[in-house]
């Protein structure tokens, strides 16, 4: 059996990271056992859904690097269009296959009607489900002689009195009594046709093996158990994934922070590091991996290690594994990024090898790229120290003022650009054996003078790569 897997997004805003998340599964799983990933878009909404919002939701998945083998911009003939919206007079041709095996029936109730209906049964105490008239077969020749005529009217699916059960690859064994649903519509008065219906129609036509989507689907699934059974089509695999909440323990929603995947774009996170974070919130890595690219699961990856449990959306993490992503990268690719940002001009006029070094010493202490030339600036070009508390202290040791007097008139020897590793390493064994300072105030005393910090990278690392003219500018101000 070749896997057939889909993601249907409706192009009705933005791509929602749990959406990204449902595309990012199944394209992995499609991967994993070398099967197709469709992308199909359900746009049946025509009110809310835009042509642009699909190109962006499209766009937002190419940066994640989650690439459709099927879909509107790459037909198969077989299974083509792509877009419900482009589908709609094969949903007539089904509706009126179960209209004619009386599996479904025109209903010509009105709006008022409906809520009447509603409004007794919950009276009654029963449940709020259609209890009309033209649900009884006595009535549907009158109903099909009204639509001869030209009557607009709804198609209503008869909801077998039976439970169905659910073998689902997450949840486990999911039964839905027989009184949940009534009988629903399936095509609205407008002749437009409901989700329920295009959703269990396409997967059918389309040979969609398995179904890998929200468990807040899941509800909707025993609608379209109904569905299947009455096409006679077959049932794919179901894996309904966990929900994604916030720290209130609520669905994740805007009040959580940033909900699209194209905000997260626009705030510098990596795409590896994104589909990354993501996977885990309801997937754990075979190996108990924390950190790794898509094309490390194309092998681990089964629909045996989702969790039950809603995931909890964390966006320290997020940024940690952003950061991790960034450590990870080679420096020539990291390289490459950093010279494309902004203010990046002293970055950009440096040898080869000084970028290498710097991006080397600054990826531990970078969260996102644009984080680099703010540490530039902070680290390597600052010439006038925060004078904090530490800093003070260190500046009142005894030892200090003789340490930060010899480097200044060392510093002024130099005649080249930057101080070699060698001139700085000659330079702390002067002050610890011909100033005889040791300890704390030999490492503290030579790091504040010459950076104005009481902690921070290797000087050996750092030094090397500030300007002369900074550490002057840096020591004249330290000096006042």
């Amino acid at each position: 059996m070749t896997v057939r897997v889909r993601f249907a997004p409706s192009p009705t805003g933005y791509l929602h990271i749990g959406g990204a998340r449902t595309a990012l599964y199944n394209y992995l799983y499609a991967k994993a056992v070398g099967g197709t990933f469709v992308l199909r878009i359900e746009d049946t909404d025509l009110e809310r859904s835009n042509a642009e919002y699909e190109k962006l939701q499209i766009d937002d998945l190419k940066w994640m690097g989650i690439v459709h083998d099927e879909g509107p911009d790459k037909p198969n003939p077989k299974y083509a269009p792509y877009r419900q919206s482009e589908r709609t007079e094969i949903y007539q041709k089904y509706a009126l296959q179960l209209v004619d095996k009386g599996l479904a029936y025109y209903d010509f109730c009105t709006e008022e009607e409906l809520e009447a209906m509603k409004a007794k049964t919950e009276a009654e105490g029963g449940d709020p489900h259609y209890t009309g008239k033209w649900r009884e077969a006595a009535h549907w020749e009158e109903a099909k002689a009204r639509v001869a005529k030209g009557e607009k009217t709804a198609i209503r699916f008869k909801a077998p009195k039976k439970s169905y059960t659910l073998k689902d690859k997450v949840k486990g064994s999911v039964t839905y009594p027989d009184n949940m649903v009534g009988d629903f519509v399936i095509v609205r008065s407008n002749g437009q046709p409901v989700y329920n219906f295009c959703c269990v129609v396409d997967d059918h036509l389309m040979d969609i093996t398995h179904v890998i989507r929200g468990e807040d689907h899941l509800n909707n699934t025993v609608r379209q158990l109904m569905i299947y059974e009455a096409l006679g089509a077959k049932l794919p695999e179901f894996a309904h994934v966990s929900l994604l909440i916030g720290h209130d323990r609520q669905k994740l929603s805007k009040r959580h922070g940033a909900t699209s995947v194209n905000l997260y774009r626009n705030e510098h996170y990596l795409p590896e590091a994104m589909c990354n974070y993501l996977c885990l919130l309801g997937w754990s890595h075979p190996a108990e991996r924390d950190i790794f690219d898509k094309s490390d699961l194309y092998e681990v990856f089964t629909l045996d290690r989702f969790s039950a449990s809603s995931a909890m959306y964390d966006l320290e993490k997020l940024k940690w594994v952003n950061s991790e992503h960034v450590k990870k990268m080679s420096n020539a690719d990291l390289i490459s990024l950093v010279e494309k940002e902004p203010e990046t001009e002293f970055f950009n006029k440096q040898t080869p090898e000084w970028k290498n070094a710097c991006v080397e010493l600054l990826k531990k202490y970078a969260q996102f790229i644009p984080d680099f030339p703010k540490l530039v600036n902070e680290m390597i070009l600052n010439e006038h120290p925060h004078m904090t508390d530490a800093l003070k202290e260190i500046l009142s040791w005894e030892t200090t003022p003789k340490i930060l007097s010899f480097l200044a008139a060392e510093i002024d020897k130099v005649q080249t650009t930057f101080v070699t590793e060698a001139e700085l390493n000659a330079w702390t064994e002067f002050v610890k054996k011909d100033l005889a300072v040791k300890g704390k105030p030999l490492f503290q005393g030579v790091r504040g003078c010459l950076t104005g910090h009481d902690h921070g990278p290797d000087l050996k690392f750092l030094i090397p790569l500030t300007p002369v003219s900074v550490l002057k500018n840096r020591m004249l101000d330290l000096s006042k």
